[in-house]
C-alpha cells in the first residue's frame, strides 16, 4: 500500500510539474539505456518508444526521489 501511495504521489507530481517530468524522463531513459548495452542506438530508441509509458509509471517514485535529491528539495 505504501508503494502505491508513493507511486500515486510521484505520478501526480510528474503530471503537474513539466520540468520535473522532463528531468525524470531523461533520468529513466538514461538508466534504461545503461541496462541495455547490447542494443544499438536505433534499437534502443525503438524500444524506448514502445516501453516508455510502463517504464515511466514503474520508475516514477524513484525518479521523483532522485530529482529531489539532486535539486535539494
Amino acid at each position: 500500500m505504501e508503494r502505491d501511495n508513493l507511486m500515486h504521489g510521484a505520478r501526480t507530481a510528474l503530471n503537474t510539474n513539466m520540468d520535473m517530468r522532463e528531468w525524470a524522463e531523461n533520468y529513466l531513459k538514461e538508466k534504461t539505456r545503461a541496462e541495455k548495452p547490447e542494443m544499438n542506438e536505433e534499437e534502443f530508441e525503438h524500444y524506448w518508444k514502445y516501453h516508455k509509458p510502463e517504464i515511466m509509471h514503474a520508475g516514477s517514485a524513484e525518479a521523483v526521489q532522485a530529482f529531489k535529491e539532486q535539486n535539494g528539495r
